[in-house]
């Protein structure tokens, strides 16, 4: 059975970044130039602080150095994390991006733009925006009907985001349950 760098990398480097109190979110080695480069991204409920990435960052480089997982020849260590628009591939990603405006491809064609306001087991509950002055609409998605999903950035938001807030950690006070 054959495996391939990335998942040597992550079976590596995982118990690492758990035990900084982060998930692995992704690991990518890429070639530019003659170079390669490692590229980690990291994550948490709460999201990774610069104190966290770069305690996170000097771990795994420790233990890189201490094996041939990377092989030989230079390489590039980045650590960092997902990123404003993230694409939502794991349940808790989905948890995470409660509150947020994600743009959904559905299964049975076309997309959605709407608001995450809860995360369950077997789906979302989300609120569409109204358009020219019709009032929002809240919608069940289950994850089958969702085909991608990625987070959209928000430069401006009139609404008060405060009972999102308190839905996400109603959420997450459930799960801890």
């Amino acid at each position: 059975m054959s495996t391939t760098q990335s998942e040597r990398l992550r079976h590596l480097l995982e118990p690492l970044v758990s035990s900084q109190g982060l998930d692995l979110e992704e690991i990518a080695v890429d070639s530019v130039g003659r170079k390669r480069v490692l590229r980690v991204v990291v994550d948490s409920d709460t999201g990774a602080d610069l104190d966290q990435i770069a305690d996170v960052s000097r771990a795994l480089s420790a233990k890189l150095d201490e094996t041939d997982a990377m092989g030989e020849g230079e390489y590039t260590l980045e650590v960092g994390t997902p990123g404003a628009e993230r694409l939502l591939t794991e349940h808790r990603h989905y948890v995470r991006a409660t509150g947020r405006l994600v743009r959904f491809q559905l299964a049975e064609g076309g997309e959605l733009v709407a608001r995450i306001l809860r995360a369950e087991d077997d789906g979302l509950d989300v609120e569409v925006p109204g358009v020219k002055g019709r009032k929002a609409t809240a919608r069940r998605l289950a994850f089958d009907d969702i085909t991608r999903a990625r987070v959209q950035v928000e430069f401006s938001r009139k609404d008060d985001e405060k009972p999102v807030r308190q839905a996400h950690e109603a959420v997450k006070n459930e799960e801890e349950a």
